[in-house]
C-alpha cells in the first residue's frame, strides 16, 4: 500500500483570498476558514485538494512547481486567461517563446501558472489541471513513484512524469540541471498513509525510499514534515 496524495498546499499570505482565485478559476467549492483556504476537487473526481496555508515567508525566485491549465480550443484558452485576469492574475515573463503557444500568468500572490495551447496530446484527457510541472530529477521522479504507487508514463532522457492509476493531472519533473532551492518551497504535498495504515510504519516506508526527516520541521497536529530526494518539503499527516 502507498501513501495516498491528499492536497498540494500554497503558502499564502492571504489564504483564504488565494483559495477564493483558484475556486473561481477551476470552478470548485472552496470551504474557507478563519486562517486558510481548501479548493475541494470536482464532485466526480477522486483528485487532490488545493490548500492555502498562511506563512510569513517572501516568495523568492520561481515556485519549483506549476500548474499546467489544459485548453479545448484556442477560444477556451483565451476565456481561461481573461478569468484568470479578472480574478487577479497577472501576465508574467519567464523567458518564453511568443511561437510557444502557451500563456504564462502570476496568481494574486506570484505563483507562476501556465494556461497550455489546444491540441497538447501529452496533456491529452488529464483534465483542466493538466500537469503539475516541477523542476526535479529523474531521482525524485521515481521516488514519487514508489511513493505514490503511481506509475511512470514518460521516462526519457532524464525527464520523468507519473499519473494516478485512476488519471487525472499529472505530475512532471524536468530533469537536470534543477534550479537553486531558496528557502522553503511555496508549494508542497501533503500525504495521507494507506487507508488503515500506520503513520510510523509508512514514515519507515518513505526513508527507504529515499526521503528524509526534515530538520527542524514542522510536526505539529500529528503530521511530519520530510524531504524527498531533491530536497523539496512534503507532510505525512496522521492516520485517518
Amino acid at each position: 500500500m502507498s501513501s495516498q496524495l491528499a492536497a498540494l498546499c500554497f503558502g499564502a499570505h492571504d489564504p483564504v483570498g488565494l483559495g477564493r482565485f483558484w475556486a473561481g478559476l477551476l470552478g470548485r467549492k472552496l470551504t474557507d476558514g478563519r486562517h486558510d483556504g481548501v479548493v475541494l476537487p470536482p464532485d466526480d473526481d477522486a483528485g487532490f485538494e488545493i490548500r492555502c496555508l498562511p506563512t510569513l515567508d517572501e516568495k523568492i525566485g520561481q515556485n519549483q512547481a506549476h500548474f499546467d491549465l489544459t485548453s479545448d480550443s484556442p477560444e477556451h484558452q483565451q476565456r481561461t486567461v481573461a478569468r484568470a485576469l479578472e480574478l487577479g492574475a497577472r501576465h508574467i515573463d519567464v523567458g518564453q517563446r511568443p511561437e510557444e503557444g502557451h500563456v504564462v500568468l502570476a496568481d494574486p500572490e506570484g505563483n507562476e501558472f501556465c494556461v497550455i495551447e489546444a491540441g497538447n496530446k501529452f496533456l491529452a484527457g488529464c483534465g483542466f489541471i493538466g500537469a503539475l510541472a516541477s523542476d526535479g530529477t529523474q531521482a525524485v521522479g521515481y521516488f514519487w513513484s514508489q511513493a505514490l504507487g503511481w506509475p511512470l508514463v514518460w521516462d526519457q532522457d532524464e525527464e520523468t512524469a507519473i499519473q494516478s492509476p485512476r488519471g487525472g493531472t499529472k505530475i512532471t519533473w524536468g530533469g537536470p540541471p534543477v534550479g537553486p532551492k531558496h528557502g522553503r518551497n511555496r508549494l508542497h504535498f501533503d500525504l495521507a498513509p494507506p487507508e488503515g495504515g500506520d503513520q510510523q510504519a509508512e514514515i519507515e516506508r518513505l526513508l527507504s525510499l529515499g526521503a528524509s526527516l526534515a530538520e527542524g520541521g514542522r510536526h505539529g497536529g500529528g503530521l511530519v514534515e520530510m524531504l524527498d530526494p531533491d530536497g523539496n518539503e512534503f507532510c505525512l499527516l496522521a492516520t485517518r
